[in-house]
C-alpha cells in the first residue's frame, strides 16, 4: 500500500509560538507577487509579510501612505496563489483601521476573505488598542508593530531610530504588554536600540521580529528587494545586501539589447 508523503508543516501562529519557545530563530521577509513569492516560499523562508512598503518597492510612492485597501488585496492575492509552506500575513495599510473599530473591522474581513492570507498586521499600542481587540474578537490573527512606524511618518517627521528616550521606551515597553494582552500573535520592532528590543522580546511570551532592532529578538524581517540589491538608494544600518540584482539585471537587459541591435537574437534555433 502506497503512503502519501507528508509535504513541509505549514506555519502557523501556533507553530511560531513553539519556534519561539524552543529558542530557534523566525526568518521572514516582503514579498509582493506570485513569482517572488514563490521563490521565497520554496526556498524555506517560515513568514511572508505583504507589506504596505509596496507602495514604495511596487509602486515608487516616496511613503507607505498612499496604498490601499485594494491594492493590498491584490498583492496579497497574488502572494497566496504561490505558497504553500510560509505564513503569509499582509498589512492593513494606512486609513484602513486608525481611529475607527469597526472600520478596522471590516478592512481585515475584506482581506481575510479576498486574499486569504493568514492573518493581518497593524501599527501602534495603546491608540489602536479597541481596533486590535475588535479584529480579534472576529477570529482574525493580528500582528502589532511598534517603534519606528512608517504610516506615522507625518507625525514623526523622520525615519530616525525610535524609542532611544526613555519616556518613549517606557510607552513601547507598555504598548508592547498591552498588545500581547489583547491576543496578538507576534510583533515586529522596527528600528529601536538593540537593548530595548532585547528587553521586550524577554518580558513577552510571543514572537518578537526586528527590522533594525538587533540579534537578541525571536526572528527578522528584511524588504526582499533590498536584501536582493534590487533596491539601491536605501542603504539603513540593519540593511545586509546578500545580492546585487540590481546590477545583474542591468547587465542582463543590456546583453539583451546589444543581441537585439546586432541581429544575434533571435538566432536559428531560437526560431519556428
Amino acid at each position: 500500500m502506497s503512503v502519501a508523503k507528508e509535504g513541509p508543516k505549514k506555519i502557523t501562529t501556533h507553530v511560531l509560538g513553539e519556534m519561539k519557545a524552543r529558542g530557534e530563530k523566525i526568518s521572514m521577509l516582503t514579498a509582493y507577487d506570485y513569482s517572488m513569492a514563490k521563490i521565497a516560499d520554496r526556498a524555506g523562508l517560515d513568514v511572508i509579510l505583504v507589506g504596505d512598503s509596496a507602495s514604495n518597492v511596487m509602486a515608487g510612492w516616496e511613503t507607505t501612505l498612499p496604498i490601499t485597501l485594494d491594492h493590498m488585496i491584490y498583492h496579497a492575492s497574488s502572494v497566496m496563489r504561490a505558497v504553500g509552506r510560509a505564513m503569509v500575513i499582509a498589512d492593513l495599510p494606512f486609513g484602513s483601521y486608525q481611529g475607527n473599530s469597526e472600520t478596522a473591522v471590516a478592512s481585515a474581513i475584506r482581506m481575510m476573505k479576498e486574499s486569504g492570507v493568514d492573518g493581518i498586521k497593524i501599527e501602534g499600542g495603546e491608540e489602536i488598542l479597541e481596533s486590535v481587540k475588535r479584529i480579534l474578537s472576529v477570529g482574525i490573527p493580528v500582528m502589532g508593530h511598534l517603534g519606528l512606524t512608517p504610516q506615522s511618518i507625518n507625525k514623526f517627521g523622520t525615519y530616525a531610530v525610535r524609542a532611544k528616550e526613555e519616556r518613549e521606551a517606557a510607552k513601547l515597553i507598555r504598548d508592547a504588554n498591552l498588545l500581547e494582552e489583547a491576543g496578538v500573535f507576534g510583533l515586529v520592532l522596527e528600528k529601536i536600540p538593540a537593548k530595548l528590543a532585547e528587553k521586550v522580546a524577554g518580558e513577552l511570551s510571543i514572537p518578537v521580529i526586528g527590522i533594525g532592532a538587533g540579534g537578541k529578538v525571536d526572528g527578522q524581517v528584511l524588504v526582499i528587494h533590498d536584501m536582493l540589491g534590487i533596491t539601491q538608494d536605501f542603504s539603513p544600518k540593519f540593511l545586509r545586501r546578500y545580492h546585487n540584482l540590481n546590477e545583474e539585471i542591468s547587465k542582463a537587459v543590456q546583453s539583451y539589447i546589444s543581441d537585439v541591435k546586432s541581429g544575434d537574437f533571435p538566432n536559428e534555433n531560437e526560431q519556428y
